[in-house]
């Protein structure tokens, strides 16, 4: 009964922890980011307030505090997701396929593998921190939370926070006035497709490590090159 008791609870708190989640961040693109932009008008420290301090904030730090309440009804326990041993090979199809792609795709857009000159500090700490944040968020807590312990109905967790993974990325997307052309081109469908590779890495690697890594690095090539 305690358990059952506990399990509904939970449910009850990812949804209102989805409620506020996304009110919160919605608010933030669309009020507060402008306004730090406006405020602190040197790219690296606007990108550390925002990136670093804030989003840790938000995203990781609540998201550590519900992993270790529910370290008895989670798949992965929050100090387990860091210290269990990763097996790289197991992951290196993937990783040469995330260092392949955006290597193709630049020289079938441009005709050549060139360096984006844009890319600089800003970028790194940018994508250094949206692996670390969105991954925590995403498969340390909204996957693992959804999975539980017996892992039951482990595609339907899976393909849900792959949705809620796309969803994250809309008030951004509206600010960049890019809403209309990821829906209309299926552009969403790759969120959705890398969302399904780091929730399967996750479950079976048991490190949330392994979809950082792979988060970082698809997120630095495609900019450094696409």
């Amino acid at each position: 009964m305690e358990i059952s008791e506990k399990r509904v609870s939970k449910t009850k708190v990812i949804v209102i922890y989805l409620i506020v989640f996304y009110t919160i961040w919605a608010l933030f693109e669309f009020f507060a980011k402008p306004y730090i932009d406006k405020t602190f008008t040197g790219d690296i420290i606007s990108q550390i307030i925002k990136t670093v301090i804030i989003k840790n904030l938000v995203w990781v730090l609540p998201a550590a505090i519900l992993i270790h309440y529910y370290k008895d009804d989670v798949c992965v326990g929050l100090k387990e997701m860091y210290t269990t041993k990763i097996k790289w090979l197991e992951y290196l199809p993937i990783l040469l396929l995330f260092i392949i792609y955006p290597l193709i795709t630049a020289y079938l857009n441009k005709g050549s593998i060139i360096l984006n000159e844009e890319f600089g500090v800003k970028q790194v700490i940018t994508y250094t921190f949206v692996g670390i944040t969105e991954e925590m968020v995403f498969r340390g807590w909204l996957l693992n939370a959804t999975v539980g312990k017996e892992q039951q109905h482990k595609w339907r967790a899976i393909l849900l926070t792959s949705f809620l993974f796309v969803a994250i990325h809309i008030p951004t997307w509206i600010t960049h006035e890019q809403l209309i052309d990821n829906f209309v081109h299926l552009k969403f469908l790759c969120i959705v497709g890398l969302s399904i590779i780091f929730s399967i890495t996750f479950l079976k690697s048991k490190n949330i490590i392994v979809p950082i890594v792979l988060h970082m690095i698809w997120d630095f090539l495609i900019d450094m090159f696409c």
